[in-house]
């Protein structure tokens, strides 16, 4: 957030902020070479992957990283050798990817799964729907972790949904399973179980974590729609504040100058990378 009010990140971000719990948890339940897609707010999955904090900046700084050279910015990060697939901007695109990697690992029958992680409001589009039911029907072993924060975009998420997403999965003949998005330990043992229940059923099984978004849709989004007071009660149940409660005051200190350190560091370092030069504009794109 400073690096945006400061003017050195080019568009908008989407950041995670209140929603740590998930990928992280997500992560440690899963294997290193397990295939990831997440949506734009993707930021906490690619950490938690282990992707370099420095590549990471200086990706969304728009800067020659050794990451995506600049030219992911905030939401179109990947990382082939974290096995990340990438981030993606349109709502849901992310299911049918998982598909496609699901088909591959099962042919490849290594024991690997694909995860792929959308918000609620993703479980209103078409694709979603198609996806979820080609896979089931294919019977194609993946995990979709629904990050449910409340809130499609900037809309409440009751006045869109019917249907909650773990119910919705019976509808695919799939395992549906609900977890406290804000308990990382919680996250991390629903999603060992997802992964082993999908593997011996040969089937997908969908995770809806709920959690809570403490920013805005983006970064200049000011929030106008939410009720007095909620943005605070929410404050109470942040995974941080809670994992905060785990540790002694002298521990809890410790890891927080660590952090801030790692983070000024790694951000000084990915400011001082040069921009992509402008006539390498055209590198890796391909044209027919």
């Amino acid at each position: 957030m400073q690096a945006l009010t400061q003017g050195l990140v080019s568009g908008s971000t989407h950041l995670c902020i209140g929603q740590e719990a998930v990928p992280v948890g997500a992560c440690e339940a899963l294997r290193d070479d397990d295939p990831l897609i997440t949506t734009y707010r993707g930021h906490g999955w690619l950490l938690a992957r282990g992707v370099d904090p420095v590549d990471f900046f200086a990706e969304i700084l728009g800067r020659d990283s050794a990451l995506n050279g600049g030219r992911a910015g905030s939401a179109y990060m990947s990382a082939a050798e974290h096995h990340v697939y990438g981030e993606n901007s349109i709502v849901g695109a992310g299911v049918p990817i998982a598909v496609g990697l699901g088909l591959a690992c099962r042919r490849a029958g290594d024991g690997r799964i694909p995860v792929v992680s959308i918000g609620d409001g993703a479980m209103n589009q078409g694709n979603v729907h198609e996806s979820l039911n080609m896979a089931s029907v294919l019977r194609i072993p993946m995990i979709v972790v629904v990050e449910n924060n409340g809130y499609a975009e900037m809309t409440p998420s009751a006045m869109l949904t019917a249907v909650p997403a773990a119910q919705r999965a019976a509808a695919y003949a799939m395992v549906g399973l609900e977890v406290d998005g804000n308990d990382p330990q919680a996250v991390r043992d629903v999603v060992a179980g997802a992964r082993s229940t999908s593997l011996e059923s040969g089937r997908p099984v969908l995770v809806e974590a709920h959690t809570h978004r403490l920013g805005g849709h983006y970064s200049g989004d000011a929030q106008a729609y939410r009720p007095a007071g909620e943005l605070e009660k929410h404050r109470q149940s942040d995974p941080l504040v809670q994992g905060r409660k785990l540790l002694s005051e002298e521990q809890a200190g410790r890891v927080e100058a660590d952090v801030a350190m790692l983070v000024e560091d790694a951000f000084e370092r990915a400011v001082a990378i040069a921009a992509p030069k402008a006539e390498e504009a055209g590198t890796h794109v391909y044209a027919r």
